[in-house]
């Protein structure tokens, strides 16, 4: 009997929390700001700019502060200073879920809204590279086994040119660009390619049950010696970089590759090309889902929340004939995006 009145009593409680922290209309801002990843961003902000084109909202702020620093400006609380919407290129942590909870941000609804691939480009003035994923990590990793064999004692990572792993690979340097750690693609990146070559390696596999710490230390350790280089969250300036070094390579997302196919290529990895139907299908090894997350407590108070959620998800946009493909998007199969999109509109509590 008493179910009933606690649902009413923590609905107006919610209810009078949104409104003691928008105190008065003066509080309220007129237009939506978003944060988060690179990754998502030129999707975002193509909906943003149709948004303000077709609707009588302004066009949406937009943002590009990385996945996880999006997640840390969202989840600081509730009110106009802080973010409605943040884009992520990684499913959100249960340790950001916690974050967020522990500042009053506890309704929060998950809208997936499709594929990317992560890429090792370099520019199109030199041969296109073929590697495995364990290559890549004998390239990248901070400590290798011995003679990059199974069973090697693990030591700092020797290997100075790719030709040092296989002779195979080319004779030059081994010179990666990336994103930081704050990025979602950096996340992704060391969870599908790093770890993914790691446990390659039998002995270090089995660690995995064994003692998953130093599995993790081991598996997910980017070299710190100059042959990866940290360069922000600006891909623009990274293809500007790979462009005035053909020896080099960048790390980012199949629809900035996308974008500038006449300048870049990506590199073959176990066997696989990156493409549409390649990342859709998961035969492409690092590949990954996108994200955006909407702030629930600000639907309703910042105006526009809810019909830019509406056209995002609208089939001209984000299906796979819509404006967003254009841009490199993947569309999610058609029976996942019909109830995402039903989730997305009901504003469905986020589930881990």
């Amino acid at each position: 009997m008493l179910k009933a009145p606690l649902v009413f009593a923590a609905a107006l409680a919610g209810i009078m929390g949104a409104a003691a922290v928008f105190s008065s209309p003066a509080d309220a801002r007129d237009q939506i700001h978003i944060v988060g990843s690179s990754t998502v961003f030129p999707f975002a902000t193509a909906v943003a700019e149709e948004f303000g084109n077709s609707s009588t909202f302004k066009t949406p702020v937009v943002e590009s502060t990385g996945s996880g620093g999006g997640l840390k400006l969202f989840c600081r609380g509730l009110g106009v200073q802080y973010p409605d919407i943040t884009n992520a290129s990684r499913r959100i942590k249960t340790s950001e879920v916690n974050n967020c909870a522990k500042n009053g941000v506890s309704d929060i609804t998950e809208v997936k809204i499709g594929f990317d691939g992560i890429v090792l480009a370099g520019s199109k003035a030199a041969a296109q590279m073929k590697l495995t994923l364990q290559q890549l990590w004998l390239a990248l990793a901070t400590d290798v086994p011995e003679n990059g064999t199974d069973g090697g004692k693990l030591m700092k990572n020797p290997f100075r040119n790719w030709s040092d792993i296989d002779p195979a690979l080319p004779d030059r340097a081994i010179e990666v660009m990336g994103p930081p750690p704050t990025s979602g693609t950096r996340d992704a990146f060391v969870e599908l390619a790093m770890e993914g070559g790691c446990k390659a390696f039998p002995e270090i596999k089995a660690m995995k049950k064994t003692d998953k710490t130093a599995y993790k230390s081991i598996c997910h350790s980017i070299r710190e010696d100059g042959a990866f280089i940290e360069a922000g969250e600006n891909d623009n300036l990274i293809v500007q970089k790979l462009i005035a070094n053909p020896n080099a390579f960048g790390v980012f997302g199949f629809s900035f590759l996308d974008q500038n196919r006449d300048k870049l290529h990506a590199s073959i990895i176990n066997g696989a090309e990156v493409s549409f139907d390649s990342i859709s299908d998961a035969s492409y090894p690092v590949s990954r889902s996108m994200y955006f997350y909407v702030k629930n407590a600000h639907v309703g108070v910042i105006p526009g929340i809810k019909e830019f959620v509406d056209a995002f998800t609208d089939e001209e946009s984000w299906g796979p004939y819509g404006y967003l493909a254009d841009k490199g998007l993947i569309s999610l199969p058609d029976e996942e995006r019909e109830s995402m999109r039903s989730n997305a509109l009901s504003f469905e509590l986020l589930k881990m």
